[in-house]
């Protein structure tokens, strides 16, 4: 299963890229997220491997993510025309997924920030996803309208659910 998600994002691109970056962000815009801890590397690091957990009502997932892409390296000094990459690999027990992230400045405060997603699954999810896959857009765009309220107005989901 394959999809993309746009969205655009009142900030200039280098904000956006240090809002996604910051660790201590992710619990304001990430929604569900219970842990994000690295394994091996360092966080946000090409080949950083990390344990995810996420938490939605009583179902709980674990999954490792694997950085799997970052370009540039550094955001010092490139110009406004580049565009940023990053790709991460999700595997949790039935389910393969990879995220490119591309990050392109449309003006000087504004950002389009594209999600292409691909998910691949094994045993009974291979069954099910497929009548799932509006549940699986549904929440990819859910955290990039969360991320969007966070990084424009401050907006913490913690706060809104509680």
């Amino acid at each position: 299963m394959k999809y993309t998600i746009p969205i655009e994002i009142a900030l200039p691109r280098e904000k956006v890229v240090q809002l996604l970056e910051d660790p201590a962000h992710r619990p304001k815009w990430l929604r569900g997220l219970v842990s994000h801890e690295p394994l091996r590397g360092v966080d946000g690091q090409v080949g950083t491997e990390s344990r995810v957990v996420f938490q939605s009502g009583q179902q709980s997932m674990e999954c490792t993510e694997t950085i799997t892409r970052r370009e540039p390296a550094s955001l010092h000094g490139i110009s406004a025309d580049r565009v940023v990459y990053f790709a991460r690999e999700i595997v949790a027990d039935g389910m393969w997924s990879a995220a490119r992230e591309q990050l392109t400045a449309t003006g000087p405060e504004s950002t389009l920030w594209v999600s292409e997603n691909e998910y691949r699954f094994s045993g009974l999810m291979r069954v099910v996803a497929p009548f799932m896959r509006g549940a699986f857009i549904k929440q990819s765009r859910q955290h990039m309208q969360d991320f969007k309220a966070f990084s424009e107005h401050g907006t913490d989901i913690r706060e809104a659910e509680g």
